[in-house]
């Protein structure tokens, strides 16, 4: 698939790559991606912190504060929703929700979660970066560990969908790889290993760069660890942002 490099890098800060290398390396981590994510849902067994049933603590902070998200609602979309845990709180905190993954193993897992939990989610398999959304059509996107696992060249692209899916006055949240969290492979470790090595950690102020030109960023900080009978899903190796996307003036 052709994806547009992103918009503000050059190709040189690439290592010189052309589209056609970019090209391929997307269809090489998108070969690896596919049997990646099956596989890692696959075994719903093993000791993941993010195969709970809780919601981030940081999600359920920001719906709970009137003040900051007002009631009413309105509708969700939950990006790499794994097991649904979080799209199921936003369901039962008013939203109607749209719930995507790339890996067919996680959506089966959600499906089998939403309909014990009683909460209406709409559920789809696929690649954010070619399904169809509606413009305009969010009031709140919300993206706990998909950003992560973007390479760098897509950025841009991710972040203009953000965009274009998501109301004036919209609210994005996200929950992304501290640099202790991540792989610590550089972008240009990434086009010489054809790998984002499990995930790409970001500085505080490398997410301020992608995201405050963009959107009103409420808060940035470092995820809670809560106590373990919180009800409530924290990693310290965590970030968490919540943006507003400007409202259109006139």
């Amino acid at each position: 698939m052709l994806i547009t490099p992103d918009a503000s890098h050059s190709l040189q800060d690439f290592g010189a790559l052309s589209e056609a290398d970019l090209r391929v390396l997307d269809a090489s981590l998108q070969a690896q991606d596919s049997p990646r994510w099956d596989a890692f849902y696959q075994d719903r067994s093993k000791p993941c912190p993010f195969f709970g049933e809780q919601p981030d603590e940081s999600l359920a902070a920001w719906l709970a504060d009137e003040a900051l998200i007002p009631a009413g609602r309105g509708r969700a979309l939950d990006l790499g929703c794994g097991n649904a845990r979080n799209a199921i709180h936003l369901a039962r905190s008013g939203f109607h929700v749209d719930a995507l993954d790339y890996s067919a193993q996680a959506i089966a897992w959600a499906k089998e979660r939403v309909a014990a939990s009683g909460a209406e989610v709409g559920l789809r398999q696929g690649d954010f970066f070619e399904l169809a959304l509606p413009e305009a059509g969010y009031d709140f996107i919300y993206d706990s560990g998909c950003f992560h696992h973007i390479a760098p060249h897509r950025r841009a692209t991710y972040v203009a969908r953000v965009l274009r899916a998501l109301k004036p006055g919209g609210w994005f949240g996200l929950c992304a790889f501290r640099p202790e969290g991540g792989s610590g492979f550089s972008d240009a470790e990434v086009y010489a290993r054809h790998s984002l090595g499990g995930g790409l950690g970001y500085t505080e102020a490398q997410l301020r760069a992608i995201w405050s030109p963009v959107l009103q960023v409420l808060e940035l900080r470092q995820m809670h660890k809560p106590a373990a009978d919180s009800g409530r899903f924290g990693e310290a190796f965590l970030w968490v942002l919540l943006g507003r996307k400007p409202r259109l003036r006139g």
